[in-house]
């Protein structure tokens, strides 16, 4: 068998394995930026409690490797309490991914909110308008749109550290890559592996691009 008919036979398999890594990237991104928008809410809010835990929060998950987060969750957890077993791989890693992102998406959102011309916010005051009311129909409305460049690269960044789930055998393109390695004693299927990841950042960064152009205001 040839080298090209041999690293075609192998595209089937990191396929599936692509579909894992897409699936925990857009899943965890999501969830994350939903935490995030509350953490940097927290961050900004005057109430000390709140704006200590928020603000813990943040300088933990970004000042320890997302490794040992997902060390931490999967075979951590379950020593503390046989109740905070997780038996699904993709579960555990989509926790510690989301929890992560959510980290680092939040300093993203806090700075977009913090960019808004403070005019805005006591127009709105003047008009009678709460906090609540002011952030949610005001503020994080035009923050969103200058999100999408800095929540593109954190999607991208997720993407390739999710290579990191294959330590613990969650099947996603690194663990079939190196799956296919051990059986066939061949390292060249890192050759398609990385083709695809390449393919796969392409495509996200071209949807990002475009989003950007099409939504993104700068001042």
């Amino acid at each position: 068998m040839s080298t090209l008919h041999m690293m075609i036979g192998w595209v089937p398999s990191l396929l599936d394995g692509a579909k894992i890594t897409i699936l925990l990237t857009l899943a965890s991104v999501s969830s994350g930026l939903i935490l995030a928008l509350f953490l940097a809410l927290g961050k900004m809010s005057h109430h000390e409690i709140i704006n200590k835990i928020c603000d813990a929060y943040v300088f933990f998950f970004r000042g320890t490797p997302l490794l040992m987060q997902l060390y931490f969750v999967y075979y951590g957890l379950p020593q503390l309490s046989p109740a905070l077993t997780i038996n699904s791989r993709f579960l555990a890693a989509y926790i510690a991914f989301a929890l992560n992102s959510a980290a680092y998406t939040a300093e993203v959102i806090r700075a977009a909110i913090q960019s808004i011309d403070n005019g805005q916010t006591e127009a709105a005051h003047a008009l009678g308008m709460t906090y609540r009311q002011t952030m949610s129909l005001i503020i994080v409305p035009q923050s969103i749109r200058r999100l999408i460049p800095p929540v593109g690269n954190e999607f991208i960044m997720v993407l390739k550290d999710a290579s990191l789930v294959s330590i613990i055998a969650l099947a996603d393109i690194t663990k079939v890559t190196r799956s296919i390695s051990s059986s066939t004693a061949s390292a060249l299927v890192y050759i398609p592996a990385m083709i695809l990841y390449l393919i796969i950042t392409a495509v996200f960064t071209f949807v990002f691009n475009r989003l950007e152009k099409k939504f993104a205001v700068y001042e």
